[in-house]
């Protein structure tokens, strides 16, 4: 081992009843990274590994551009993340299924944008933080299905992301400037 590497580990504790609610909440925000003129960062050490799950900074958008949302049926979408690659190169794949209830023309219209754009997503968990799926460095594929519904089954829109990270899906405290106005994302620390 190398002894000038300090060790990054740390415990991780759970209290016993402690509740861990499953689940996003219903609105997902998204944009395009064509525009995005600045990103958060992660904390980095001098070995430039990360030391935190928390982005620093804000995301800053470019002139008159704002972030837009999507509703989604919280009982249907899902977010994971995988590893994936070999160390010393191994990453995280984030995924997301955000299933959008109908296919309007607007949700129809979506999926010509959404299949072909390169997007950042930023969602909130049930406990409150918002996290981001998309980064500076890998691309985002993102791919629209349409289920025009049979019988009792409901007509939807689902929206499929994947993204490589280097960690699972990270927490955002900065700022949102969304179409209904900016969004404080530090109301709840990261985490707790």
């Amino acid at each position: 081992m190398n002894t000038r590497c300090p060790n990054l580990q740390k415990s991780m504790a759970w209290c016993d009843g402690m509740p861990q609610y499953p689940g996003i909440r219903r609105r997902v925000y998204f944009t395009s990274k064509s525009q995005i003129v600045k990103y958060p960062t992660l904390a980095r050490d001098d070995f430039g590994r990360p030391t935190t799950s928390v982005l620093t900074g804000n995301f800053e958008l470019a002139a008159d551009a704002k972030w837009q949302y999507l509703d989604i049926n919280v009982d249907k979408s899902t977010v994971t993340s995988e590893p994936q690659g070999e160390a010393p190169s191994q990453t995280q794949l984030n995924k997301a299924t955000l299933v959008h209830n109908g296919v309007t023309a607007d949700a129809t219209a979506a999926a010509g944008y959404i299949n072909n754009s390169d997007l950042v997503y930023v969602y909130q968990d049930m406990k409150g933080n918002y996290r981001v799926l998309g980064n500076d460095r890998w691309s985002t594929k993102s791919t629209v299905n349409q289920d025009q519904g049979q019988g009792t089954n409901a007509a939807s829109t689902t929206i499929n992301v994947e993204v490589t990270d280097e960690i699972a899906a990270p927490f955002y405290v900065g700022t949102l400037d969304t179409e209904d106005g900016e969004i404080d994302c530090s109301n709840n620390p990261a985490g707790e």
